[in-house]
């Protein structure tokens, strides 16, 4: 069993076996002995903080200590140091070799930069001289105003790059111990540049320096507001995500339940409601992946936000959790296609019957309710679960509707239930198990205002639609309820008013009220054709209606209509 060591290195604490410590001491003895005085301690420090960055990449939550082999990963990557020696004269060099194969990481340049360092650091990126996006800035400012909002944006994500590694990741150079001498004896080099000519570029400077304070300032005040929205955002994700989160779990945990214990109080609703022969611990089970784990990782994402240290819940269990939605997704974009047949035929059952009435008697129609199912006939349900007068449990539904339309032949009725399936023959058969009333005692028709279907049936849009055949010149009496069940889609007959007082005559394209009062009657309409017109007086009052119409005149204009307390007077002029 080896000694463990625990050590410091570049800001990161590590546990580390004792042959291992004795190499890595070794290589950094080695290092020093190679760098000239100039910038050596800089020097170490960044190649320190690199191989700190190299080993916390080793580590995981299997493995917590630093063995020998990663010891000798991390020399491979950085290269020994007699293989880096570099002369004194080529830190006066004060270009920049690129590697054309490196990777470059985005950072903000602020050595370079006039303000955040923002436009150097994508010079670096995109290899291009920042001059030019700093004129493109400028008149993109100056112009449409669209480049303030972006570079604010980009100052307050993109970091800066402050130690030596991460100037050489911006510039796509590989971090190895000859880069890094080279880097910070370029830097010593522009420093002892700027001592030398510090007499000639004072102002230069200071202005550059008040300048950067300025921005500074500005960046500070900026991450502030934006850390404060950030934080509001957090703490919002975080609410809708866990109350979005608890509310799926708890909808699955129903459907779970409802399967394995038919017997609790929402297990019928549940099953009714189910539009597809899928198993509802399947739905539940579904439903709990495809929706509760993206609102999973949003509730994570919120805690991120409040909580940047929060630790991860590491790769194992990302990638778990995302072949688990993805599965979830395509399960139910099958299910999805395999439901929408459920309900893509549409059954019906007919049946028709004859209203023996007499042409001068006056047809009554009734819609009545089951003090059983509801206490009024008002007020229509769509559909709900209940129990019929034998406990059996039922669908019950007021998807009633009433059409009045005309006829040549003697008066009749047709009753059409209807329902949906996945195919014909099963659409008829739950059209057949629709349970639905209707009785004509002497010239009343009397009608249930719901139907009724054993609950084994499903909801599948059962529907009763009512056809009143009358001839031309029927009169007819409805009660109140009959105009919340009548539907004028086939035809243009209406009621005025919900009043069972009324009686309506059957006329050609519309119900004619009969005694109604003057304000529920529809306007007079009276035609006048191009070559001339009339002026017609239309009086209503106790006495009935009374039309009176003066001399025939041509070339008349209507000059306006007059609406008095017991009369409607149009008039004509020349």
């Amino acid at each position: 069993m080896n000694k463990t060591v625990s050590i410091n290195l570049g800001g990161f604490s590590f546990h580390i076996d004792e042959d291992a410590y004795q190499k890595l001491s070794r290589y950094f003895d080695a290092i020093k002995r190679s760098l000239s005085p100039d910038g050596r301690d800089e020097i170490m420090n960044d190649i320190e903080s690199r191989v700190a960055e190299l080993l916390s990449e080793k580590l995981s939550n299997e493995k917590q200590v630093i063995a020998l082999s990663e010891i000798d990963q991390v020399i491979a990557v950085m290269g020994q140091p007699e293989d880096y020696r570099i002369e004194d004269e080529t830190t006066q060099t004060t270009y920049t070799t690129y590697n054309p194969t490196g990777s470059k990481k985005l950072y903000r340049d602020k050595e370079k930069g006039m303000l955040g360092g923002v436009l150097a650091g994508l010079g670096h990126y995109f290899g291009v001289d920042p001059l030019w996006l700093r004129i493109i800035m400028v008149i993109l400012v100056f112009s449409w105003g669209i480049g303030f909002i972006p570079y604010i944006i980009l100052w307050i994500l993109v970091p800066e790059a402050k130690t030596t590694s991460e100037k050489l990741e911006m510039t796509g150079q590989p971090i190895t111990i000859s880069n890094i001498e080279k880097k910070v004896k370029e830097g010593f080099g522009e420093i002892s540049d700027t001592i030398n000519n510090i007499d000639h570029k004072k102002i230069a400077d200071g202005a550059k320096d008040g300048a950067q304070k300025v921005a500074s300032s500005i960046e500070d005040v900026f991450m502030t507001i934006f850390k404060a929205i950030g934080k509001v955002i957090g703490a919002f994700i975080v609410i809708f995500s866990a109350m979005s989160l608890i509310g799926i779990i708890v909808a699955s945990l129903m459907m779970l339940f409802s399967a394995a214990l038919p017997t609790l109080p929402w297990a019928h609703e549940i099953n009714g409601g189910n539009f597809s022969e899928i198993p509802l611990w399947l739905i539940g089970t579904l439903m709990l992946f495809t929706i509760g784990i993206p609102l999973f990782f949003l509730f994570l994402l919120g805690l991120k936000i409040l909580m940047p240290n929060l630790k991860s819940i590491g790769s194992f269990g990302k990638l778990t959790l995302l072949g688990l939605w993805i599965i979830a997704v395509i399960s139910s974009i099958y299910f999805g296609v395999r439901q929408a047949t459920e309900t893509g035929y549409d059954g019906k059952v007919v049946k028709k019957e004859q209203l023996l009435i007499n042409p001068s008697d006056t047809l009554n129609i009734k819609f009545r309710f089951n003090d059983y199912f509801s206490k009024t006939a008002d007020g229509k349900t769509d559909f709900h679960f209940t129990q019929d007068s034998t406990q059996n449990e039922v669908i019950y539904s007021n998807n009633i509707e009433l059409h009045i339309l005309k006829t040549t032949e003697a008066p009749y009725i047709q009753i059409e239930r209807t329902a949906e399936g996945k195919s014909l023959s099963e659409a008829r058969k739950r059209a057949e198990k629709i349970r639905y009333n209707f009785e004509i005692q002497g010239n009343t028709l009397i009608l249930d205002n719901y139907l009724l279907t054993e609950i084994e049936n499903k909801y599948r849009n059962q529907e009763v639609q009512i056809f009143l055949y009358l001839p031309e010149g029927t009169i007819i009496h409805p009660d109140g309820n009959t105009s919340e069940y009548l539907n004028n889609h086939y035809s243009n007959y209406n009621f005025y008013t919900d009043s069972d007082q009324n009686y309506y005559k059957v006329e050609k394209d519309e119900l004619k009220c009969l005694n109604c009062p003057a304000d529920d009657e529809d306007f007079y309409e009276e035609e006048v054709d191009s070559t001339g017109s009339k002026t017609t007086t239309v009086t209503i009052n106790e006495n009935g209606l009374q039309i009176k119409e003066r001399e025939k005149v041509t070339n008349k204009t209507v000059e306006g209509v007059e609406v008095r307390e017991d009369k409607v007077i149009i008039t004509t002029k020349n």
